[in-house]
């Protein structure tokens, strides 16, 4: 008598268990809040203020020696890159939060487009304002590196906890 009271009981723990499963695949699945251009701007503080740094520093030290026209195409070349980090994270917030499961495409897709964009008015600029518009094209690459390595020691660091 004992064992059909035994298969019930083990029945409706399994399915409490799937439903359980189910509720979390789902929750899983479900998008959140879509982060906004200001939530961007939060979460990216230290790098934005690196930015600043950067392009006061250019008007500092290359400013000095009477390059004021490199020093604001540097610093124009460090905005570029900082508009372009910030709208990589707000496009990957969004992709996050979406609940989609990304292609290889996709991901490509959008960084292809966002970087022609930046390239062509970085050369484009570069070509109206030669010889100084190097600086802006210098100032894409310094920038691009110093974000590159913001954005990898944290993340470093968790995989040494690991």
């Amino acid at each position: 008598m004992t064992e059909p009271q035994t298969d019930q009981t083990e029945l409706q723990t399994e399915l409490q268990t799937q439903h359980q499963t189910d509720e979390s695949a789902a929750a899983v699945a479900t998008p959140t809040k879509a982060p906004s251009w200001l939530d961007v701007v939060r979460a990216q503080r230290k790098v934005i203020g690196v930015g600043l740094t950067l392009m006061v520093a250019c008007f500092w030290f290359i400013g000095q020696v009477g390059e004021w026209r490199t020093a604001a195409l540097t610093a124009a070349g460090i905005l570029l890159a900082l508009l372009n980090h910030l709208a990589s994270e707000h496009w990957l917030g969004k992709l996050i939060s979406s609940g989609e499961q990304p292609t290889r495409g996709s991901i490509a897709a959008a960084a292809f487009t966002r970087l022609a964009v930046l390239s062509v008015v970085a050369v484009g600029a570069a070509v109206v304002f030669w010889p100084n518009g190097v600086g802006l094209l210098l100032g894409l690459a310094l920038f691009r590196l110093i974000a590159l390595v913001m954005t990898s020691l944290p993340l470093l660091k968790e995989l040494k906890k690991a």
